[in-house]
């Protein structure tokens, strides 16, 4: 399996008040974009932990093999571009969402491309957003940080929801 541990998780506290901490699992096979996309969330005031899976493939078997591994967690966040060797996003996407453990997992897509069926075909496989990756860095840097500001500090994610 082919997946990358960036993990940064350090139990932090503001006062009373522990920092919201997330596992995100950013499904991408562009070494630029895992670069950008890891060190924004990691720059992030809230301690994240992120996997990579550089392929569709991978992704799925992460997902069948959790359990199997010792300490492995599901994410709570899943940023899944759809341009991927082995399996593309779509087939990952309809796989998550199909999973009784799984489909109650947030999953945004990420990706360079702005097809009109692209974007169909992610909604009615239930993806839970769309967003198409800026071509210039200081734009994506943005993106990431709403991204961040949204699905990390608005959001109720459902982390430990999973049924047993």
């Amino acid at each position: 399996m082919n997946v990358l541990d960036y993990s940064k998780i350090l139990p932090i506290t503001k006062g009373r008040h522990s920092v919201k901490s997330i596992h995100i699992l950013l499904v991408e096979d562009n070494e630029g974009d895992i670069l950008l996309t890891t060190e924004a969330f990691l720059e992030w005031k809230n301690p994240n932990k992120i996997s990579v899976a550089k392929d569709g493939q991978a992704a799925i078997d992460f997902f069948s093999n959790y359990n199997q591994h010792a300490g492995a967690e599901l994410p709570d966040l899943v940023l899944l571009d759809i341009n991927l060797p082995k399996k593309n996003g779509h087939e990952v996407l309809k796989f998550i969402k199909s999973e009784e453990k799984l489909k109650h997992m947030p999953v945004i897509m990420l990706t360079t491309s702005s097809a009109a069926t692209d974007i169909k075909l992610a909604y009615n496989n239930y993806a839970n957003c769309y967003i198409t990756k800026p071509d210039d860095v200081d734009t994506f840097l943005k993106v990431v940080t709403a991204i961040e500001n949204f699905w990390i500090t608005i959001v109720k994610l459902p982390s430990n929801m999973i049924a047993s």
